[in-house]
């Protein structure tokens, strides 16, 4: 399946802006394959979204704001969830996959990293 982002091209608001970018930047990030689904293109993909979050994870006023994030149909959260499970180092599990293992590159590339912070 394939993550989902829901985002808002022509939001005004900056905040929404910059989550939006926070998502996206991290999933390009960890090479995590995603979609962007612009709900101010396409009412259908709009209404979708509305439809398809659970409603106790539905705002008390108003309408979900973007980013909201789904692994195909199944919902995964909006941005202050993806950003408590960035956090807890969980982001794998929040998105319904598997984690990804280190490789011996990429191991060898954080070691150097941090030893060349060390070194400053």
């Amino acid at each position: 399946m394939v993550i989902r982002v829901f985002i808002a091209s022509s939001s005004g608001f900056v905040a929404i802006k910059k989550k939006q970018q926070d998502v996206v930047r991290f999933l390009e990030a960890n090479k995590i394959e995603f979609e962007e689904v612009d709900i101010t293109m396409s009412e259908e993909q709009r209404q979708w979204m509305y439809k398809n979050i659970p409603p106790e994870k539905k705002p008390a006023q108003g309408n979900p704001l973007p980013p909201q994030i789904f692994n195909g149909d199944r919902y995964c959260g909006d941005y202050d969830s993806f950003f408590e499970a960035k956090e807890s180092n969980t982001v794998y599990s929040f998105l319904g996959l598997k984690p990804r293992l280190a490789s011996k590159v990429g191991k060898s590339f954080l070691v150097l990293k941090l030893s060349f912070l060390n070194c400053l």
